[in-house]
């Protein structure tokens, strides 16, 4: 064998060598990892549950007891996912996890928390694209606007007052920006009606896994 030969024999084992020992340490990496992002993709999640019903007040495995329901006046085009909670077995509220149209740059992602006499535990942005400065208020880190709903139910204000005040309704607008606090609205008052609608079924149907709790298993 020449030494050209040898030279390039040399050189494609130690590209083998190499290319193993690189796939060895990224299984080694996911392996060390993975139950640390499944950890970090369900906290995530549970805080901002959280931050709609404090945990205080159910004691069932929240991420768990989920249900996925179609309707395109929640998330046009995809399944929405409800999140159950209970206490010593009984309904407390449920969570509607929405990616709402309308809004000036898109889709808004939000939680609505309903309680079991349809009364809003609370309301809060996960993800938007709106205007900073202006659509943005609607993140509790930037105004107080999204806590008012808190405590209000289709009869509270009545169901024809689930509009912006430009709209004739009860809801305050930000100047400049109508369009993002009239999608939220909208939003909150199509869960509720859904909430209205299929309570029973909500409660009673057989749990299936979110897509975060999908997500945080399949990294696991």
């Amino acid at each position: 064998m020449n030494t050209m030969m040898r030279h390039v024999l040399t050189s494609t084992v130690l590209l083998a060598l190499f290319g193993i020992a690189g796939a060895g340490s990224v299984a080694v990496v996911h392996e060390l990892t993975k139950e640390r992002i499944a950890a970090n993709i369900r906290a995530t999640m549970l805080k901002s549950l959280n931050d709609v019903l404090p945990p205080s007040e159910y004691d069932n495995d929240i991420l768990s007891d989920t249900i996925e329901v179609w309707d395109a006046n929640l998330t046009p085009g995809a399944p929405t996912t409800i999140y159950r909670a209970r206490k010593d077995g009984q309904p407390v509220a449920a969570i509607f996890d929405i990616n709402a149209p309308g809004g000036y740059g898109g889709s808004i992602h939000l939680l609505v928390g309903i309680r079991a006499d349809g009364r809003l535990s609370g309301v809060r942005v996960v993800e938007h694209h709106e205007t900073p400065g202006l659509g943005d208020a609607i993140e509790a880190g930037k105004s107080d606007w999204i806590l008012q709903f808190r405590g209000l139910s289709l009869d509270n204000p009545p169901e024809a007052q689930w509009k912006v005040k430009r709209d004739g309704g009860q809801f305050d607008q930000f100047t400049g920006a109508t369009i993002t606090p009239r999608a939220v609205v909208k939003a909150v008052r199509n869960a509720l009606r859904y909430y209205r609608e299929h309570r029973d079924e909500i409660f009673t149907a057989p749990a299936t896994p979110s897509a975060a709790e999908q997500e945080a298993e399949s990294h696991e």
